[in-house]
């Protein structure tokens, strides 16, 4: 009897053992919502990483962008080719997309899904310093029937840029079995899919309306991993949402375009406010912090370093028309070229990865307007009379209050000051003054004055 009890609480202590095992079997979710920049890479990164460390049976990477930064794009790539936890690319919810770097990540994942009513595609890249190269280049010679004199000519950097994204994504198509004919098609023709067209071509592996049913669609089924091929069993999961930390919460801040131009000038009038005033040290040292900040932004956003040296040339302008008044030429080269780096700062398809052009149009009207304002106030100094120092004095009228041998003693503005002069003068005649030597005046007399 007594080992019968034991029995059935050592079968109770395993089933519930079970249960509790069954339980706490998770699947960590990723979402990359917005633009792809650097901050979002190390949140999937670190994401697919935490998975593995937290035992995750499974990662879900649902992707809503319109693309964004192809440093950015790799780096999550490489993490989802490298990673020992199954990658499920998620397109949701309905009306979302995964336009251009967001169609190499889909196609990167172990299972790729859509929910309906979502898109991918667009995946032609950009050419470093503007454009979109491509359409009508390279790709389509013997379509468009290009001349022998013509295919022999080099190929240019966006014919270069196309070729490797069509290697690379290609590469993807082969590794995951999915279509590789419309993957090029996505990159050397913009081309586009909805989720049900998606299908039907293969370049997804099935359609869900939601998180339940896209794990009970793919338990199952089978994935090669680098440690090998396993198959899924999504039954009983429970999906855990990975939060950005706080690294990639700062990330995302500084790396913002807009918020690291900002940095940028903070930096820059911060350390040239410095100089003016020597000795302050917060404008200095805050100059400094903040533009470390913009500098380490610059090197992981694509910066074109043409606009970052006209920015650095209008502000050159613009400081040195305060110490050389040019009459508002220096100025005006400055605040031109300022506005042009400053459109030129980024290299980016995406909108959400490029300087705002309202920013840029409010600092360059506030920068125009202070140094207007500052050239208005030096043209009318000029005509105003001299108030101060020895200039003051000259054409002031003075009193005189002794005279000998073409010499004597003078009143002007309350002071007593020595005088000469070649005109005979006595006392109470009223004089201008029109020279100073030292501490002696010399006066004449006024023209109305009579000294006979």
């Amino acid at each position: 009897m007594a080992i019968l009890i034991a029995g059935l609480f050592v079968s109770a202590f395993l089933t519930a053992s079970s249960g509790a095992a069954q339980t706490d079997r998770t699947a960590s979710l990723i979402r990359i919502e917005g633009a792809i920049g650097p901050a979002t890479a190390d949140y999937v990164v670190r994401g697919i990483q935490s998975a593995e460390t937290d035992g995750a049976t499974l990662v879900i990477l649902t992707l809503n962008t319109p693309g964004g930064l192809d440093t950015a794009m790799r780096t999550i790539v490489h993490a989802i080719l490298a990673s020992p936890v199954p990658v499920v690319g998620y397109v949701a919810p309905s009306g979302a997309r995964a336009a251009s770097a967001g169609t190499y990540i889909l196609y990167a994942t172990h299972i790729a899904a859509m929910a309906p009513g979502t898109n991918l595609g667009a995946a032609t890249p950009v050419q470093v310093g503007g454009g979109f190269p491509g359409t009508g280049g390279s790709d389509n010679n013997d379509e468009d029937g290009e001349t022998d004199a013509d295919s022999d000519a080099a190929p240019s950097s966006s014919d270069k840029a196309i070729s490797d994204a069509k290697a690379y994504i290609k590469s993807l198509a082969q590794l995951r079995n999915r279509n590789a004919e419309w993957a090029e098609q996505a990159v050397s023709e913009a081309a586009s899919l909805t989720a049900v067209d998606a299908l039907q071509e293969g370049v997804i592996d099935l359609i869900a309306d939601n998180d339940s049913a896209l794990l009970a669609q793919i338990n199952g089924r089978s994935v090669e991993l680098p440690e090998g091929q396993i198959t899924l069993d999504t039954d009983g999961l429970t999906i855990v949402q990975v939060e950005p930390d706080w690294r990639t919460e700062f990330l995302s801040v500084i790396t913002n375009p807009s918020v690291a131009y900002i940095l940028f000038l903070i930096g820059i009038y911060g350390i040239v406010l410095e100089f003016y005033s020597p000795g302050i040290f917060i404008a200095g040292i805050t100059g400094v912090i903040c533009l470390l900040l913009a500098l380490y932004a610059f090197q992981l956003l694509p910066v074109n370093y043409a606009g970052l040296a006209l920015i650095l040339v209008g502000l050159g302008l613009m400081v040195a028309e305060a110490f050389a008044p040019s009459f508002g030429a220096l100025g005006l080269g400055g605040a031109v070229a300022f506005v042009l780096g400053s459109i030129m700062l980024i290299d980016s398809d995406t909108p959400e990865m490029e300087v705002s052009p309202v920013l840029i149009g409010s600092i360059a009207v506030v920068a125009a307007g202070s140094f207007f304002v500052t050239l208005y106030l030096l043209m009318r100094s000029r005509g105003r009379a001299v108030v101060t120092g020895q200039e003051e004095m000259l054409s002031s009228t003075a009193v005189v209050l002794d005279w000998s041998g073409g010499k004597g003693h003078v009143r002007v503005h309350g002071e007593v000051w020595q005088a000469v002069s070649t005109a005979p003068l006595r006392p109470g005649n009223t004089v201008e003054v029109s020279a100073i030597e030292g501490l002696t005046l010399t006066v004449s007399p006024l023209k109305r004055e009579d000294q006979s």
